[in-house]
């Protein structure tokens, strides 16, 4: 059981345009729209000398960012409490890392994720923060980036040699994967998709509290699709197992990528349709059914059930 949120990205496909690397051929290119900037994935770095890059740089799941001097987070001038830091190479900011991996470039500036030897010491003026604690001090579509990035390290850390005979892995120039030179094994970037959904009964939501969450807090349901299930059968079944109750009109709401640590949330809004609330013991500590008016704790803005939950309070509500 899960619970998760945020807005998804919008995808707009541009003309086709010359990868940075001439030796590279022609193809379509991606541009993202964020909340205040424009983010364009890449694989391959460009070969044009740069003046500098963000870095995302991650020691487990802690990003390096940027410190006041008092220990404070420094401010950039959006009102944003932490920093990515920005320079030529992480050596010249004063950290050597194990491995870098080039994520795109956010408004036209390149973008680098890496991962840092363990016990690394931060330059003077930085610190390594968990992820999960910068939402809200950094820049949102500098967060969701690193979101990117912590998945893209942890994947290139989990996978230097083949996991069928062992041997080197080779990373793919056009796309985000290791191929092996010996037995031609493929391996990508890790994704768990789970659905998450917002299940109404006339006037009220239904909404749960597991085991994992403190008292009183309360959220939407969710859950892993298994080998084989749809999103729509994932859904049924969860909402079934979960709390006993069956459903109808199933409808598509979004999605966000959720890195903690590598999932992808399916977010969906339906009506209750028979039975009663039973709960499943091991997962869930307690469930009902909460009106607009009548609305317990709920998920941060962070996550996709908080974003589910707003659209019932704002479609229901007085």
């Amino acid at each position: 059981q899960l619970a998760a949120e945020h807005r998804p990205l919008t995808a707009v496909c541009r003309p086709p345009s010359i990868c940075y690397n001439p030796s590279m051929p022609q193809r379509t290119e991606h541009r993202y729209s964020l909340t205040n900037h424009t983010f364009r994935p890449g694989i391959t770095a460009p070969a044009r000398p740069v003046d500098g890059a963000y870095w995302f740089a991650f020691c487990d799941h802690e990003l390096l960012v940027t410190l006041e001097e008092n220990g404070e987070s420094a401010r950039d001038p959006d009102g944003s409490g932490a920093m990515v830091p920005w320079g030529p190479s992480l050596e010249a900011l004063g950290v050597s890392p194990l491995r870098t991996q080039y994520l795109g470039a956010l408004d036209e500036r390149a973008c680098y994720s890496a991962e840092l030897p363990p016990n690394v010491q931060p330059p003077a003026g930085m610190k390594l923060v968990d992820l999960r604690r910068l939402y809200g001090l950094l820049d949102e579509d500098f967060f969701w980036i690193a979101g990117r990035a912590v998945q893209i390290v942890d994947w290139d850390r989990t996978h230097q040699f083949c996991s069928a005979c062992a041997t080197p892995l080779e990373a793919d120039a056009r796309e985000r994967v290791k191929i092996c030179p010996a037995c031609g094994h493929s391996s990508y970037p890790r994704l768990a998709p789970a659905i998450i959904v917002a299940v109404t009964r006339g006037d009220r939501l239904l909404l749960a509290r597991s085991h994992r969450h403190p008292p009183g807090r309360f959220s939407v349901l969710a859950g892993f699709v298994e080998p084989g299930e749809t999103l729509e059968e994932c859904l049924m079944r969860e909402v079934k197992e979960e709390v006993g109750i069956d459903v109808k009109n199933i409808r598509y709401f979004g999605s966000q990528p959720w890195p903690f640590p590598h999932s992808l949330m399916i977010a969906f809004t339906c009506e209750y349709a028979a039975g009663e609330i039973v709960l499943e013991a091991q997962e869930i500590a307690e469930a009902g059914w909460f009106t607009a008016e009548n609305m317990p704790r709920v998920p941060p803005r962070i996550s996709i059930s908080r974003r589910l939950i707003d659209w019932f309070v704002e479609d229901r509500g007085d």
